[in-house]
C-alpha cells in the first residue's frame, strides 16, 4: 500500500503548497482521492499515469478539495482516454462537472460515471475481488465524506511440507488454502490449522478531511493501517475548529488514539503556521506514531 500526497494545504493554493490531493495505491488499484488545483501538474511530477486512475473520489464541494477535476477529466479526453472514469461524491458533483463541460464543449469520449452520495451513515460504495471502500460520514459546514479503503483477506498459505507428507491430492488444494479441513479416504480429518499458516495480513487506510473532532466515527477507524485525518489548526487557534468545521493536531490524535490505529498523517494544515514540524510535536503529546503530510511525500506501509 502506497500513498502519495499530491496537496495537503486547506483553502487556496500557493507558491509553495497545494490544496488537498492524494493518490492511494491498493490491491492493483490507482485511487485519487480529492482533486483540488493543481492535481494534474503534480501528477505529472510523480510520473503517475493517468490511464491507471479509474476511480475518482470527492470528499465535498468545497474548491480547494475539487476545483482541479473539470481540467483532469477534459485532460483525459485530450490523451485520447477510452477507458470508464468512475467520480463518487456529494449530489451535486454531477450537475457541476456536466455544466462546465457543457458550456466549454468539451463532452467526453470516454464514459464518464457519477455516484452521487447523500447518505449520512456509512456506506460501501465500491467493491471488487480484492478491495472495498466505504464512506465515512464527517462534520463540517457542508455534507462531506471521508472513505475507507480496505484490502478482503486473501487465501490462507499452504506449508507444502505438511500437505506432501499426508499425499493429499492437488485437487484440495484450492479448498484448503480457503480454510477447508482435508477428509482422507480412511476417514481422517486434517484440520487446516496443520497444513496452512494466515494469510497475509490486509492493510487499510482511512482518508478524513475536513471534519470537526467526532467520535461517531471511531468505531469505522479501528485499527486501521493508515489514517489520513485533518489538523487545521494547532492547540492556540482551537477556538476556530468549532465554527469552521475542523479539527487540531491534537484532535486528530486523539481520534486515531481511540481507534487504535497504526500511523497517524496530519493534513490540511493552515498556512498560518511557519512548520508543519508544530503539528507533529502536538499530535505526539496524544498518540505516539504519528507523520506529518507534505506535497510530494510518499508513504509506504
Amino acid at each position: 500500500m502506497k500513498l502519495t500526497i499530491l496537496g495537503c494545504y486547506s483553502a487556496t493554493p500557493r507558491t509553495f503548497s497545494n490544496p488537498t490531493s492524494q493518490v492511494l495505491e491498493i490491491g492493483n488499484h490507482i485511487f485519487l482521492i480529492d482533486c483540488g488545483e493543481g492535481t494534474q501538474v503534480e501528477l505529472r511530477k510523480k510520473k503517475i499515469k493517468f490511464s491507471r486512475i479509474k476511480h475518482v473520489f470527492i470528499s465535498h464541494l468545497h474548491g480547494d478539495h475539487f476545483y482541479g477535476l473539470v481540467g483532469l477529466v477534459s485532460t483525459f479526453k485530450m490523451l485520447g482516454r477510452e477507458a470508464p472514469l468512475h467520480i463518487y461524491g456529494p449530489k451535486g458533483i454531477k450537475e457541476i462537472i456536466t455544466l462546465q463541460l457543457k458550456l466549454s464543449d468539451s463532452w467526453t469520449d470516454y464514459p464518464l460515471h457519477f455516484h452521487e452520495l447523500s447518505s449520512l451513515e456509512s456506506e460501501l460504495i465500491m467493491e471488487d475481488e480484492r478491495i472495498e471502500v466505504s464512506t465515512i460520514p464527517l462534520q463540517h459546514r457542508v455534507y462531506c465524506n471521508g472513505f475507507l479503503f480496505k484490502e478482503k483477506p486473501g487465501d490462507r498459505k499452504l506449508i507444502l511440507s505438511k500437505v506432501l507428507n499426508y499425499d493429499i491430492d492437488k485437487a484440495y488444494y484450492n479448498s484448503i488454502k480457503k480454510g477447508k479441513d482435508v477428509v482422507m479416504d480412511d476417514g481422517r480429518v486434517i484440520a487446516n490449522e496443520e497444513l496452512t499458516t494466515d494469510p497475509t495480513p490486509i492493510k487499510s487506510y482511512a482518508f478524513c478531511s475536513d471534519t470537526k473532532y467526532d467520535e461517531k466515527k471511531v468505531p469505522l477507524l479501528n485499527q486501521v493501517t493508515a489514517l489520513y485525518h485533518e489538523s487545521t489548526f494547532l492547540e492556540k487557534h482551537k477556538h476556530l475548529c468549532e465554527r469552521t468545521g475542523h479539527s487540531s493536531a491534537k484532535e486528530a490524535a486523539t481520534i486515531a488514539k481511540k481507534a487504535s490505529i497504526g500511523t497517524l498523517i496530519l493534513g490540511h494544515y493552515s498556512t498560518r503556521y511557519d512548520s508543519v514540524e508544530l503539528f507533529k510535536e502536538e499530535a505526539k503529546e496524544i498518540f505516539e506514531n504519528v507523520e506529518v503530510a507534505e506535497d510530494g511525500k510518499e508513504f509506504e506501509f
